[in-house]
């Protein structure tokens, strides 16, 4: 039997694809929505048996006060975080606003949907990997952990990194070639580019990579007309 479903992450094409892939799986999504800053009130009108939450940055301070909110007022909703991979500290707040569960943002959709059916019968939802890397950090810290997102941004022209943006926005080539001021042939160029230097195959897959390593929040706005 599907799940009544709400995803809501800051960048639309990721909630889009996720909200489609669950629709397709039987499970009835009744919103897929950007932003994030807007999620509590959404949630709490629409009342899902599930929300999935997107976040670049679980460690933040204040980062999940949306979930304390929702569980406050509809505590039988169960929301599931999508995240980076998480340190520690990212799945302690999680977990201490309310969250029932989370899920790495480049997850298999089976392994979504798992998350997600757990959630829904009140079980923690957390992949066992997750837990052993978090554990395994704790008991052996790094003393300066690789910066994933950091090295990409290097890897990319700013020209680059705008058209990445854009990507991860939703636009298609014909919208990034107008937002750029660029013929759509070159629009397209860069867009393999960006493909070839982050080492995936699709758009979809470097908008995933780009939100999990934090690679868009270090980028900043795209500014537009």
């Amino acid at each position: 039997m599907g799940v009544r479903l709400m995803v809501v992450d800051d960048h639309r094409l990721l909630a889009e694809a996720l909200a489609s892939a669950l629709k397709l799986r039987g499970h009835r999504v009744l919103a897929a929505a950007a932003p994030a800053a807007g999620a509590a009130e959404l949630v709490i009108t629409r009342a899902p048996e599930v929300c999935l939450l997107g976040t670049a940055t679980p460690a933040e301070p204040g980062m999940f006060d949306p979930v304390v909110r929702i569980k406050r007022e509809r505590p039988q909703v169960a929301v599931l975080v999508l995240g980076p991979v998480p340190s520690p500290r990212g799945i302690a707040a999680a977990f201490a606003a309310g969250a029932s569960g989370y899920v790495r943002h480049d997850e298999r959709i089976e392994g979504v949907e798992r998350a997600i059916m757990k959630a829904r019968a009140g079980e923690a939802a957390v992949a066992p990997q997750l837990l052993q890397g978090a554990f395994s950090e704790l008991l052996n810290p790094a003393a300066q952990p690789d910066d994933e997102g950091q090295r990409l941004l290097q890897m990319l022209t700013p020209r680059e990194v705008e058209v990445l943006v854009r990507v991860a926005d939703g636009e298609d080539t014909r919208l990034i070639a107008a937002g750029m001021g660029i013929a759509p042939s070159t629009a397209r160029t860069h867009v393999q580019r960006v493909l070839m230097k982050l080492g995936v195959g699709s758009r979809l897959e470097a908008a995933a990579l780009a939100a999990r390593t934090g690679l868009l929040d270090r980028a900043g706005p795209v500014v537009r007309d």
